[in-house]
């Protein structure tokens, strides 16, 4: 398969009408090539572009911050002598400055198919700037690593954050340029708009299902995203940012551990199996014991599980990481029905609402998990709907 990045190098006719104009590049630590050179140094040497700027999104430009809500400050790039600006720090929006630098933004951006991934945010953010501004824009489009299935909630209005920009699915299955091509359409912007597709790319191939295994390296998007296994896992586990469980912040497996130290998880996936035990279909779920370095717990240590994805257990099909994260909450309700689940903290510039309705798009996940009258079918049925809905929304919109 080739990448959008490598179409884009390769192509003289692709880049005719950017000569002569100011170039701007969004990218982070995934960004690269096929011989894995970094975008914004591939660019630099390519003859007929004028870069003039570049964008980090959070984590950074080269991934320098590791932890979560921590922000960069702009700078100047060394080997390039271009300003760097960051939207994970003073700004989160392209400031009118920062828009004055370029003519065109080529975004070369690794997403990992979830819709509270900020990375989904930043573009939203620049396609309206660069529609006020006149500004071109070029997705260099790359693999949704978890694929097509459709999981979670729509995001409900009034509950749009930097976790969640607009009315998208929990995990959406779109790849970068998709859902760019759905932003435009939705807010009904005035650009110039171009996605520059990936060749050979087949998003229900196995084994990868999304992430073509054999021929694309994985290289971390952000510090904590450091397996396929994690994103794959990441649109059920990213809720419990937004609990006092900890997601395995602070642990060489962020985001494929989930625990606490005053939880006993051989009771709580006793009663998940007897909930729903489809739920816990697909993957290999382990009871493991770990004590994060740092966040929460920290030098604790906690019982929990590890979702695993990477075996011959996976059925791409049949996982549904949001279910069994859903379904995790409920059992832990159960069983510990005063147990102070909810984290209550500023989450992503937000102060007044709880981060995991920011994190789920609404109150529903909330208020089912705490609902002891509630069940898994009632839960099923609100999800069904969502993702029907949502195969209807996208289908227009799928390149590949």
């Amino acid at each position: 398969m080739k990448l959008g990045i490598d179409n884009f190098l390769e192509s003289r006719n692709l880049r005719k009408s950017l000569e002569g104009r100011r170039v701007a590049l969004l990218g982070h630590p995934a960004s690269l090539n096929k011989h894995f050179r970094h975008a914004l140094d591939a660019l630099v040497d390519c003859p007929d572009i004028s870069l003039t700027s570049a964008f980090g999104p959070q984590h950074g430009m080269r991934g320098d911050k590791q932890d979560n809500m921590i922000e960069s400050d702009d700078y100047v790039d060394p080997k390039h002598g271009i300003p760097v600006f960051s939207l994970y720090g003073e700004v989160r929006y392209p400031s009118e400055d920062m828009m004055r630098t370029f003519d065109a933004l080529l975004v070369d951006v690794q997403d990992i198919g979830t819709r509270i991934y900020t990375y989904v945010t930043t573009l939203f953010y620049f396609l309206e700037a660069c529609s006020e501004h006149g500004k071109s824009i070029w997705i260099l489009d790359r693999p949704n690593p978890v694929g097509r299935p459709i999981e979670g909630t729509i995001l409900e209005e009034g509950w749009e954050s930097f976790v969640g920009a607009g009315p998208l699915i929990m995990r959406h299955g779109l790849t970068l340029g998709e859902l760019g091509k759905w932003f435009v359409d939705l807010k009904k912007l005035d650009l110039d708009f171009h996605v520059v597709p990936m060749e050979g790319f087949d998003p229900e191939e196995a084994p990868g299902f999304g992430w073509p295994i054999s021929e694309l390296s994985w290289v971390n998007p952000s510090p904590n995203a450091s397996s396929l296994n994690m994103a794959r896992c990441f649109p059920g586990t990213v809720l419990f940012e937004g609990t006092n469980l900890s997601e395995g912040r602070g642990t060489t497996t962020p985001l494929e551990v989930i625990g606490a130290p005053d939880i006993d998880f051989d009771l709580i996936l006793d009663r998940m199996v007897a909930l729903q035990g489809e739920w816990l279909a697909g993957c290999s779920v382990r009871r493991c014991y770990f004590e994060p370095s740092f966040h929460k717990h920290a030098g604790k240590l906690c019982s929990g599980i590890q979702i695993h994805t990477d075996n011959s257990w996976y059925r791409h099909n049949r996982f549904r990481p949001y279910r069994l994260a859903a379904l995790l909450l409920k059992a832990i309700r159960l069983e510990y029905p005063d147990y102070q689940i909810w984290r209550d903290f500023p989450y992503e510039y937000e102060a007044e609402k709880l981060a995991v309705d920011l994190l789920s798009g609404g109150t529903f996940l909330r208020d089912w998990v705490d609902d002891a009258t509630l069940g898994p079918a009632d839960f099923d049925e609100r999800l069904k709907k969502d993702e029907q809905e949502w195969s209807q929304i996208r289908a227009p919109y799928l390149l590949y």
